[in-house]
């Protein structure tokens, strides 16, 4: 059995996000609450809370063990794309794409 829990428009690049999915995927979820405190990216934020509620949503709609819980997936896909636009020489914008992310969370428990 599985549980799984979305963050959508999140304001983080998703290549970014993706270095801080790839240290966590695999690992139990308190060890990876652990990681994710300690680590020093801007991404380990909105995955913490992503793991509070994917914990959350596995001990309360599918009455898992919240102790005996793994992370079995952690994607970031890419969101829509904020276009901003910054003043140049000569009259002309540079564009600057502020990107967002999809971020994607399953837990289960462990075999």
């Amino acid at each position: 059995m599985e549980a799984t829990a979305k963050a959508k428009y999140v304001r983080i690049s998703p290549r970014k996000a993706q270095i801080v999915c790839e240290l966590i995927k695999g690992k139990d979820t308190k060890y990876a609450e652990a990681i994710l405190r300690n680590t020093p990216k801007a991404a380990s934020e909105p995955l913490l809370k992503l793991l509070k509620s994917a914990c959350a949503n596995a001990e309360n709609n599918n009455e898992m063990d919240p102790d005996n819980l793994v992370i079995t997936e952690c994607i970031a896909t890419a969101g829509p794309i904020l276009k901003r636009g910054q003043p140049r020489a000569h009259g002309r914008m540079f564009r600057i794409n502020k990107r967002t992310s999809h971020l994607t969370m399953t837990v289960a428990e462990k075999e």
